[in-house]
């Protein structure tokens, strides 16, 4: 019987490691079932950072609002004006649109003009009354000028010219100098007349040439 040919043929390592190979597949995942794994757990962190509160942004301190002069408003609104020409309009119309453009005008300055009186109104009312200055000169009123001469005329009406004869001795020579002037004074009454000695004061101008008034008739002429 040793010559019988053995059923069982001897294993060899190579046989063993293919045997053990496909086990270890079965147990292994497949690779289809791994992949969605793999990208739920990549959603995760995804939803994590999405659900995440959003950082709050610090305030940024605002800007004053540029205050513009009317007519740069005017000239920026012309700036934006993209060139459309407007439709065609009788000179009726354009008068009409004129006189109410007017009108307008006209309302709002009414209406500004009693705005700021009414504000310069209250600060008047508001600001405390003001102290009175003392007078830095002293109202003077000085001694009014009398002189006494002779009418030489009377024909002006209410008005007479009177000679003032002045003497008087020359400072070096001791010489009696003299001399007259003539003036015009306000007779109210006419009651002087040529050839009268009067005296006369000192007044305001009543005319061009008049300064003076007349006191009274001291001597009446002969």
């Amino acid at each position: 019987m040793a010559d019988e040919p053995d059923n069982d043929t001897q294993e060899t390592p190579a046989d063993a490691a293919a045997e053990q190979a496909p086990e270890a597949q079965a147990d292994a995942p497949a690779p289809e079932e791994t992949a969605p794994a793999a990208e739920a757990e990549a959603e995760q962190p995804a939803q994590a950072v999405e659900d995440a509160p959003a950082p709050v942004a610090e305030a940024e301190p605002s800007e004053p609002a540029e205050v513009l002069h009317p007519k740069e408003q005017r000239r920026r609104v012309r700036g934006k004006h993209a060139g459309e020409a407007r439709p065609r309009r009788t000179p009726e119309e354009r008068h009409a649109e004129r006189t109410a453009d007017r009108a307008r005008k006209a309302t709002r300055r009414r209406a500004r003009r009693l705005q700021e009186r009414a504000k310069a109104a209250e600060r008047r009312a508001a600001a405390p009354a003001p102290e009175p200055l003392a007078p830095v000169h002293a109202v003077v009123e000085g001694a009014k000028r009398v002189r006494q001469g002779v009418v030489v005329s009377d024909k002006a009406q209410k008005t007479i010219t009177v000679r003032i004869d002045v003497a008087r001795r020359h400072r070096r020579y001791e010489k009696i100098v003299r001399s007259s002037s003539t003036l015009h004074a306000h007779d109210e009454n006419n009651d002087a007349h040529e050839g009268d000695v009067v005296r006369v004061i000192e007044s305001r101008p009543l005319s061009r040439t008049k300064r003076w008034a007349l006191v009274d008739v001291l001597e009446r002429a002969r």
